[in-house]
């Protein structure tokens, strides 16, 4: 036994790294109970949405979220496990939050949906080749490292910003200021009440650096809104009941065990079909949307978390960085291929790493607890997000802290880093802000007389986010 656990101490790179098998499965569970709500939300979006013939994913007919959702912790698992085996570091893979949101709003209405998860696949093995070729890779070494420290701050500040709105303690208003407090300014909602006992009480769990703060947060806040449904009844979040839980109503389920077969979506799949349906501008116009979004959100993401795990070097690069962004590429293949859009590394594996989580072994088993997940969808749809809303905000802080190291003086770095940090929340995407951080700090370097100090990728990237912004203009001119 001993002679295991040695193997896989030194096949992680447990100790080497300054964790613990314990705090390894500490912090894949945190992960996955702070993600798990993506195995309820991506049904929500793929399976309630239609194509050009109005079908829906599943039976064509009526929309089938149980099996897309088995589906989705079916992709997750197993890409979050290879992420641990290959890239072994404690990232988890899931369906892209905003990918099947575009996938489904603006390239499922003008074509089929096999042939719109067959664009996804070829988005997936595009990165897949510039991984392989060494493009990826490169571009992300070409990365200052202050700006690099500065999508980690962004995102930090986006993933608090997530935390605060899921939870409904901000919500977005039709008329006045775009964002409140509460309902109309005031919180008086049960279960706002529920979210903020979870902040504070996690909040002082962390500031006592007790340990799996985070879980306890987690887990604890979800008994507590079970208690507090039980006795006030709020139930489900509408236009008509402003005070009910977001996602989902935290009641025990009557049904524990549920099992639909997630390989029949793997024979919905067209990869070239939509180039006879749409025009090829337009086809094209589509994987590079998904392709830039998915390279970018990536890219951020292991920097923002890779930092808060200490995983980044002093050069500002990661540990087998080739390996993670293959296995990241291999995600946005297999989730078109799956049907349930492509999967992409997620920043909630901060919840894990704020746990202690520092190597592959945290994904392995957060990889292992989705895949029972298919298996127990129903207790997965427990959690609703004012439980899991309070370990975002806190893992946002501790995010945040990397603030310190950039030079605020030195206006070239630091105008490009604030914009790369306030435009990631304030547009909700991390690409957007990631393109924002490019084009100034290559905009201000030039106008300066210092392009020649410009890496030739950076040129290149921030080319590629030019067009990015304009593909709407670019659209309108060509009529697609």
């Amino acid at each position: 036994m001993s002679d295991t656990r040695n193997a896989i101490d030194r096949f992680f790179a447990i100790s080497a790294r300054g964790s613990t098998v314990s705090r390894e499965i500490r912090g894949g569970l945190a992960t996955f109970f702070t993600m798990a709500y993506i195995v309820v939300l991506n049904p929500i979006i793929i399976a309630n949405g239609t194509d050009v013939q109005k079908q829906v994913i599943g039976d064509g007919t009526t929309p089938n979220v149980a099996l897309v959702a088995a589906g989705t912790a079916f992709v997750a698992g197993l890409l979050t496990i290879l992420m641990g085996v290959v890239g072994r570091v404690p990232f988890a893979m899931a369906a892209g939050l905003g990918l099947n949101a575009f996938v489904t709003f603006n390239i499922a209405t003008v074509m089929t949906w096999e042939e719109a998860m067959g664009l996804v696949f070829l988005e997936g093995v595009i990165i897949a080749v510039l991984v392989l070729t060494g493009l990826r890779t490169a571009v992300f070494h070409a990365i200052p490292a202050q700006l690099k420290t500065a999508i980690s701050v962004g995102i930090g500040l986006f993933i608090a910003l997530i935390g605060f709105v899921d939870a409904g303690f901000v919500r977005r208003v039709p008329a006045g200021p775009p964002l409140e407090m509460g309902i109309k300014g005031t919180l008086t909602s049960w279960p706002i009440f529920v979210f903020m006992v979870g902040l504070l009480v996690t909040a002082a769990l962390v500031a006592r650096k007790v340990k799996g703060a985070i879980l306890i947060g987690i887990v604890g806040t979800a008994v507590l809104a079970i208690i507090v449904e039980q006795f006030t009844k709020s139930g489900a979040f509408s236009a008509k009941n402003p005070d009910g839980w977001q996602l989902n109503v935290p009641t025990i389920p009557k049904e524990i065990f549920g099992f639909h077969n997630p390989l029949t979506l793997f024979t919905e799949f067209d990869p070239f079909g939509a180039f006879s349906r749409v025009s090829v501008l337009l086809a094209v116009l589509f994987v590079f949307t998904l392709l830039i979004t998915d390279f970018f959100d990536t890219m951020g993401t292991i920097v923002g978390v890779g930092r808060q795990a200490n995983l980044v070097q002093e050069d500002g690069t990661l540990p087998r960085t080739r390996e993670i962004l293959l296995v990241d590429s291999i995600g946005a293949a297999a989730g078109g291929a799956g049907s349930v859009s492509s999967n992409t590394t997620y920043i909630e594996s901060a919840a894990g790493v704020g746990e202690g989580a520092r190597t592959g072994l945290a994904s392995v088993v957060t990889g292992l607890l989705f895949l029972v997940a298919i298996f127990f969808a129903p207790l997965v749809t427990v959690v609703p997000y004012e439980a899991a809303a309070p370990a975002l905000v806190v893992v946002g802080f501790l995010m945040m802290t990397a603030i310190r190291e950039i030079d605020w003086n030195d206006y070239e770095i630091a105008i490009p880093a604030f914009l790369t940090i306030v435009v990631m929340p304030f547009t909700y995407s991390i690409s957007n802000g990631i393109g924002a951080g490019f084009i100034s700090y290559v905009l201000i370097k030039a106008v300066r007389g210092k392009a020649r100090e410009i890496h030739p990728l950076l040129w290149g990237v921030t080319v590629l986010f030019v067009l990015y912004f304009a593909i709407g203009p670019i659209r309108a001119l060509f009529g697609v």
